[in-house]
């Protein structure tokens, strides 16, 4: 009895090293994009139906859920941008992106903020590094303007996905 313990605790301390992990904080990450940012003021938004709809149209993706975390990214009491967090299912496990808009709507940069697939499944910086600085009007849609990565497709998919839902609610909530 006491051996099938142990290797049942093997086996899940081995599989839990597998999984990805990130150490960046949400200050950390807001700060590195924005110049100036005295507070990062956690907030959280439940979509009315009409809204819920309204960001379905926009994103072209499935939106799975109403409830919603968000950042007011502050200056002193001056909001200078906002942050959406966006957790959605790669395959089995699930992935958190945080994107942050500044106020003109530009996507100031993506950051994963955690992520349960094995680590050979993270998009690398560059290719996170194309969702920095793109206008309200880029597409973000994986195979046309934001190349796919082989062998990490669906993480790249929910990634751009997860960046169209965050756009959308940026412009129909929080704009």
């Amino acid at each position: 009895m006491t051996r099938i313990f142990l290797i049942l605790l093997l086996g899940m301390t081995l599989s839990q090293s597998s999984i990805a992990k990130t150490n960046v904080s949400i200050e950390k990450a807001v700060k590195s994009s924005f110049t100036s940012v005295s507070v990062v003021e956690a907030k959280q938004i439940v979509l009315t139906k009409v809204q819920y709809e309204k960001i379905k149209k926009r994103a072209k993706t499935a939106v799975r859920t109403k409830i919603y975390r968000y950042y007011a990214i502050k200056s002193g009491t001056k909001t200078i941008g906002y942050g959406v967090l966006i957790t959605r299912k790669v395959r089995t496990k699930k992935a958190t992106v945080l994107y942050a808009f500044d106020l003109g709507g530009k996507l100031k940069f993506s950051e994963i903020m955690a992520f349960a697939e094995p680590p050979e499944f993270i998009p690398n910086k560059q290719w996170m590094a194309q969702f920095k600085n793109q206008t309200s009007s880029a597409a973000l849609t994986m195979g046309k303007d934001i190349p796919t990565i082989s062998g990490s497709t669906l993480s790249a998919r929910t990634i751009s996905d997860g960046a169209r839902i965050a756009r959308a609610i940026y412009e129909t909530v929080l704009k």
